[in-house]
């Protein structure tokens, strides 16, 4: 009977701790709802207060769509910045160039504007998650003026695009980059957008100057037995800095210097280049490279009554075949030195020799001699100052032959054509024999003083390949002493047509490419 007692004893205070556990259970379940209760009653107060049973005021739907616009266009700014990064190559011509590179000092910088963008993004979307605590107007400003940044910015963002690290495969040294023939290609060329070089002068601006047609900018030169190398700019800066290189000679050479003036400039950022003329000497400068791109006029290298380089235009050209110094010196310490003379040669048949008397007293006596006769002497005398006053190690030297005129249409069998005035295309038929008028006497004279120096002389043979450019002058899109050709000089190019010098872009681009594939494989 004991026993039993004693279970029974054991399941009573069981139940009785059960019940006491059941009390507890209820009284937690029903504390818990009426906290719930509570929290609900002041989460609808302030539904209430915040959201009335009303609509919204279409001033706020605007307001809240206007700020998810924002954020949006700022995000589609960076994806689109992304994208251009990423379908970024390097034959961009020079306005995509202008704004979509820096300078290797500048890529710090361009860092710190990438995560700026994307801070942007961030805080435009905190700015939707605590809106209730600040007013909506203040946000819209802010929105606004991260847009504005942006769009500031989206000059300066591209620019930290880099060129492709492809390989820059270089012709045989022993290949003959002249031989070749004329190609059409508009995705590589033109290098760089007339546009978008503000260092152009009108002369050379023909289709700002009223030209409708833009094919002479398209035509690429493909070399018979090799490939020229692919243009990089950054590449050519590389090699160029804390370097001099100078273009000496006449206006064809001044045209090819101002082509090398875009060619360099489109990834050099604003304010980081400059261009200054004093004299006769004309200097291009990029900062971040400590180098520069110059133009010394020369028409004859040697001392003439034309050297002034504003008041040129004499009818009585004379010369002082021996006399060089006083170029020469500003010619010394510069690394790239490009030299040519021919243009201002071809105005007579003969040429006027200085014998005695003073180009400033105007009582100048002279002898007439023959123009190859002149021509001669003249490079001789240069070649002997090249052979003397150039360090090799130091300087490379080039000279360019002969720029062709393109003056008689029937020259290329167009009966109908004024000049070069109605040419929109290159002569394509190379087996034929061809004759525009090039003193090749001068051709062969400089080619063979080159070849016959001490200093080694790159002879930049342009005269061939540029004789089937009848379609890149400056026609009647330029400027006529210092003044734009007005409509009635437009319309009669058999007076006014400039069929001697060339197009920017165009063909001196070419001619500057050849330098490029030189300068790049010297080191």
């Amino acid at each position: 009977m004991q026993p039993a007692r004693r279970k029974t004893l054991f399941t009573e205070t069981g139940l009785m701790k059960h019940r006491k556990n059941n009390n507890l259970s209820i009284f937690v379940v029903v504390f818990s709802v009426f906290l719930f209760g509570v929290f609900m009653y002041n989460e609808d107060v302030k539904s209430i207060a915040e959201f009335p049973f009303s609509r919204p005021k279409s001033s706020e739907i605007q307001e809240e769509q206007s700020r998810q616009a924002a954020g949006n266009l700022v995000q589609e700014t960076i994806k689109n910045e992304k994208e251009n990064v990423l379908s970024f190559n390097s034959r961009t011509s020079l306005e995509e160039d202008n704004t979509k590179r820096t300078t290797p000092d500048d890529q710090e910088t361009t860092k710190e504007t990438d995560h700026d963008l994307k801070s942007v993004v961030v805080k435009d979307d905190d700015q939707e998650r605590v809106g209730e605590d600040k007013e909506d107007d203040h946000d819209e400003q802010k929105i606004e003026e991260k847009q504005e940044e942006v769009e500031e910015e989206k000059i300066e963002l591209p620019a930290v695009i880099e060129e492709d690290d492809e390989d820059v495969e270089l012709p045989p040294e022993d290949c003959d980059l002249f031989t070749g023939q004329w190609v059409f290609d508009n995705e590589t060329h033109p290098l760089y957008k007339e546009d978008d070089c503000e260092f152009l002068t009108a002369q050379v601006t023909c289709m700002r100057n009223g030209r409708k047609d833009s094919l002479y900018q398209n035509w690429r030169w493909q070399p018979r037995d090799c490939n020229l190398p692919k243009y990089k700019p950054r590449l050519l800066l590389e090699k160029l800095r804390n370097k001099r290189l100078m273009f000496v000679g006449d206006s064809l050479n001044r045209n090819q210097w101002e082509s090398m003036v875009c060619l360099v400039q489109s990834v050099v950022p604003p304010g980081r280049k400059s261009l200054n003329k004093t004299g006769s000497l004309s200097v291009f400068r990029i900062e971040n490279y400590n180098a520069t791109v110059e133009f010394y006029w020369a028409p004859f290298l040697v001392h003439s009554n034309s050297d002034d380089p504003n008041m040129h235009s004499i009818l009585n050209r004379i010369i002082m075949p021996e006399s060089i110094k006083k170029h020469g010196k500003n010619w010394k310490n510069v690394d790239y030195l490009v030299f040519n003379t021919y243009i201002w040669w071809m105005n007579t048949f003969t040429m006027k020799v200085f014998r005695r008397g003073s180009f400033d007293k105007g009582d100048t006596e002279y002898d007439e001699i023959e123009r190859p006769v002149a021509y001669r002497r003249v490079l001789t005398t240069w070649s002997k100052w090249v052979d003397k006053n150039v360090n090799p190690n130091r300087t490379t030297v080039f000279f360019s032959s002969t720029s062709p005129l393109h003056i008689k249409s029937l020259d290329w069998d167009n009966p109908d054509g004024i000049k070069c005035a109605l040419e929109t295309t290159p002569i394509l038929n190379q087996s034929r024999y061809l004759n525009v008028g090039t003193d090749w006497r001068l051709f062969v004279i400089a080619s063979n003083i080159t070849q016959n120096m001490k200093v080694p002389v790159h002879f930049i043979n342009i005269t061939s390949l540029s004789e089937y450019r009848k379609d890149a002058h400056t026609s009647v899109y330029t400027i006529r002493q210092g003044k734009m050709l007005t409509p009635e000089q437009q319309a009669d190019p058999a007076t006014y047509a400039d069929c001697i010098h060339w197009c920017l872009p165009g063909l001196p681009d070419t001619w500057n490419e050849f330098l490029y594939a030189r300068i790049i494989a010297r080191s």
